[in-house]
């Protein structure tokens, strides 16, 4: 048996406003059996969350469902600058999409280098930056840094070249972190013949030479974040299938496997699942709170096991070895023995 810190997820998307999907009850249930007790929602819903009101009524939403602790970030396209100040004290960041991505919430230079600009003032130069950045927009990157060097995350890295680029920057001097999903570091574009639909997502999956880049150079890697984005069966078996996978209940078992196989070490999960995040994030401390984990326990993935609303992963049929048995949230037993337990206390809103 091992204990980790409770890890947190800075990477999810729970589309709470869309009643087939994933909601806060369902998500965070997720959350809690893969051994995450602290997430951060992203804010590309529909509505996207780029006022003060949608934020709250969010927030007010997620208080009365949200089962482990919860946190929430600010989106913009560069023409609600007037709201920063508003929120600055109820997110952990502030996303942009440099990308098409869903929701085609895209940025271009000159709106990004206004958007830094005013975030760097209204937050001190604090609270990051996140970047939905793949590898035709980094130059873009570098100039506004250069402009406005404020800490900046660059979500779900997936090529050799989008993190040979974020090496080159951290080596001179520029505040950028960057993180990794598990789909690209476990899954290939040879696997999207069998995956059909259900291996679709943004950014795509990519080859084994760059996949093994990112094993390779894992210390460069800041966080491992799921993009946990559960959209339904029939969703993805539609014409026109979204983008995104689910991976809060599937991203512990296939590290503690890679651990298993001597690819990475314990101390490596707790960087990347718990210490980076919350440094990055200026995240609060958890005090009494924990997860226990059966190393030894060898047992496939099966969707009709999952606690996520949507009952898929593309990681069906994969056979894991490390298995959460217990998980405590200050003092309290949340979950035990695959069992989500009620209790009275809440999960705590994450603000300042």
């Amino acid at each position: 048996m091992i204990r980790l810190p409770g890890l947190i997820d800075p990477h999810v998307h729970l589309r709470y406003l869309d009643p087939v999907k994933e909601d806060f009850s369902t998500g965070t249930n997720a959350a809690i059996a893969g051994g995450y007790t602290m997430i951060l929602d992203m804010p590309n819903n529909n509505p996207p969350i780029t006022t003060i009101e949608r934020l709250q009524a969010k927030i007010n939403h997620a208080s009365q469902y949200a089962r482990c602790d919860i946190g929430f970030y600010f989106g913009s396209l560069g023409d609600n600058l007037d709201e920063f100040h508003k929120i600055i004290n109820l997110v952990y960041g502030l996303k942009l999409y440099l990308n098409v991505t869903t929701g085609g919430y895209i940025i271009d230079e000159k709106s990004l280098n206004i958007i830094y600009k005013k975030w760097n003032e209204v937050t001190n130069g604090k609270k990051p930056i996140l970047l939905h950045a793949e590898e035709d927009v980094f130059e873009m990157v570098e100039r506004v840094l250069k402009a406005t060097p404020h800490p900046t995350h660059i979500v779900h890295v997936s090529t050799e070249e989008e993190l040979i680029k974020i090496i080159s920057l951290k080596k001179n001097g520029f505040p950028i972190t960057c993180g990794v999903c598990p789909h690209h570091l476990f899954l290939k574009n040879d696997d999207l013949q069998k995956l059909g639909p259900y291996g679709i997502m943004k950014p795509s999956l990519k080859t084994k030479t760059d996949q093994e880049f990112l094993w390779e150079n894992i210390q460069y890697i800041d966080i491992i974040e799921s993009d946990h984005a559960p959209h339904t069966k029939e969703q993805k078996e539609s014409e026109n299938p979204p983008s995104g996978v689910p991976g809060l209940e599937t991203t512990l078992p296939l590290l503690l496997t890679a651990m298993s196989k001597n690819k990475i070490t314990k101390d490596d999960i707790i960087r990347l699942c718990h210490t980076g995040p919350k440094e990055i994030f200026h995240l609060p401390i958890q005090p009494y709170t924990y997860i226990d984990i059966d190393e030894n326990i060898e047992y496939e993935i099966k969707n009709e096991n999952l606690f996520t609303k949507c009952k898929w992963t593309p990681f069906n049929g994969f056979k894991v070895k490390g298995k959460v048995v217990k998980v405590v949230l200050r003092g309290e037993t949340i979950f035990e023995n695959g069992k989500i337990i009620d209790t009275q206390k809440k999960a705590h809103i994450l603000h300042e």
